[in-house]
């Protein structure tokens, strides 16, 4: 893993929907929306100090967003925050670093 560098796109792990679901009711208060449909699809990786997790979901039929989510080194509180987010994604659209 290259510091900085994002990783490429990799299938979500039931760790990855773990972690989206954990975040689901930041994301809800920020958007005041709430996600009936809220499935993992794709991450990358960017190591800084911590970890960004960037993720795509799926919220509806061809409805996604793509979530940032920060967790904290180990021995930290390895909290999950929820950093950012984009609305109004497809399923072809490519997770970028923002």
């Amino acid at each position: 893993m290259i510091p900085g560098g994002l990783t490429e796109a990799k299938p979500a792990t039931p760790e990855i929907q773990e972690m989206v679901n954990e975040i689901k009711p930041q994301l809800e208060e920020q958007t005041n929306e709430t996600y009936e449909e809220f499935k993992a699809i794709e991450y990358k990786t960017q190591v800084v100090a911590g970890v960004n997790f960037y993720v795509k979901v799926q919220i509806g039929d061809n409805t996604y967003l793509h979530l940032k989510i920060f967790r904290s080194l180990p021995g930290q509180s390895e909290s999950l925050t929820l950093t950012g987010f984009q609305t109004g994604k497809s399923k072809d659209d490519e997770l970028t670093g923002f």
